[in-house]
């Protein structure tokens, strides 16, 4: 079942038309209809005037239901699943589906505004990550907004104010990650093993990170077209980890 088909779900469940739904969330009929077909995928704007509208976003996006929320998931199948099988579900070495906050320096902050629905404003700042050659790490301003559960942070024990949402571009991450997939990182685990999020001269690049006997670090592309890189221990002062690859959301087209 895609992204469509669960909006499209959503939406029966709060027995609301097109127009309805549409309207609710500033957009067209037509715009509407063409979320639901798969024809066009909907934007952050869009998802965050949903859940305003009681959309769960998170099933829509998953499939997902976390513990304690009903969704067109949960009801087509006349109960709701455990926690445990309701969290985000797992991609290969624990980079996750879901969902994004980043506030940095003297904005940054660990409370948030809960919505009435119970979910928590997450801002997507325009940072876009390298999963290949490296980008610039550029100036900090919030391209959307989305709502997430607070259940999602709580579930992990994740401060929401460590966690920065960057976009993935290229394709060194293989199927882990993929070229404008959306990636949270949080700020709080900077200790590896794992998926990491790294700063290297003024570049940011998201690599798997394996420590080596002698304390070298190894960086390794989940894509095997791409060769491995040794971080010598004299070395390791030019590399900073930003932060582990937490949960991903999905391709922003």
């Amino acid at each position: 079942m895609h992204v469509s088909d669960r909006l499209k779900q959503e939406r029966h469940r709060l027995s609301l038309s097109q127009e309805e739904l549409a309207r609710l969330c500033g957009v067209s009929k037509r715009a509407q209809a063409s979320y639901e077909s798969g024809e066009r995928s909907p934007r952050a704007e869009y998802l965050e005037a949903a859940a305003g509208a009681g959309v769960d976003v998170h099933f829509v996006l998953t499939g997902q239901v976390l513990s304690g929320q009903v969704s067109a998931g949960s009801a087509s199948t006349g109960a709701a699943s455990s926690g445990a099988s309701r969290a985000a579900v797992e991609t290969p070495e624990g980079v996750r589906e879901a969902g994004i906050h980043y506030l940095s320096g003297d904005r940054a902050s660990s409370g948030a505004d809960l919505h009435p629905n119970g979910t928590l404003p997450v801002p997507m700042y325009d940072i876009e990550a390298a999963a290949g050659a490296g980008r610039i790490f550029d100036a900090e301003r919030i391209e959307a907004t989305f709502y997430l559960p607070a259940a999602l942070f709580e579930a992990d024990g994740v401060d929401p104010a460590q966690v920065v949402g960057v976009t993935a571009r290229g394709d060194s991450m293989g199927d882990t990650i993929r070229d404008r997939e959306q990636v949270l990182v949080n700020r709080a685990q900077r200790t590896p093993d794992g998926v990491f999020l790294l700063r290297m001269d003024d570049e940011l690049r998201l690599k798997r990170v394996q420590r080596v006997a002698g304390g070298a670090w190894i960086l390794i592309s989940d894509n095997p077209a791409y060769e491995r890189e040794l971080i010598k221990p004299d070395d390791l002062a030019s590399v900073e980890i930003i932060g582990q690859c937490w949960r991903k959301v999905g391709r922003v087209f």
